[in-house]
């Protein structure tokens, strides 16, 4: 059985997994005669820890990618949003989760999910990004 100690991003101690070798979902593996103790989830999922911090995603929007209601986001405001990335972003006060699009007629945020309109950005200094997701925690 995993245990977990410490605390999410942002704060003081490290968060660390036990995972259990004989937890197999298959074939078993030859690798779990080498397994060697504890999996630091910080040096797995987060970059920068003074930077990242994690946001719950509500809605189906960008269902498209694996991004589910409930989800969990780790957000990491050091990188740079480039086109194609998927970003937390505030535009008219609204805060929302979209693949940023930079086209030849200016900024797109783009949802994936058909259901929803992508949302062009008329005026760029509307526009504030939060964050470039980089990991999704998505629940089982």
């Amino acid at each position: 059985m995993p245990v977990f100690s410490g605390n999410v991003p942002g704060t003081s101690s490290r968060s660390q997994a036990q995972p259990d070798p004989d937890a197999a979902s298959g074939f078993p593996s030859p690798s779990r005669d080498y397994f060697d103790g504890r999996i630091d989830l910080n040096r797995h999922l987060i970059r920068d820890v003074t930077s990242t911090y994690v946001v719950r995603v509500s809605g189906d929007s960008m269902s498209g990618t694996g991004i589910s209601d409930g989800d969990e986001l780790i957000v990491d405001r050091s990188l740079t949003p480039r086109d194609g990335s998927v970003v937390v972003a505030v535009l008219d006060g609204e805060l929302t989760v979209r693949r940023l699009r930079l086209t030849g007629r200016g900024i797109v945020l783009s949802a994936e999910n058909p259901g929803y309109a992508d949302v062009n950005v008329p005026d760029p200094a509307a526009l504030t990004i939060w964050g470039v997701v980089t990991r999704c925690l998505h629940h089982v």
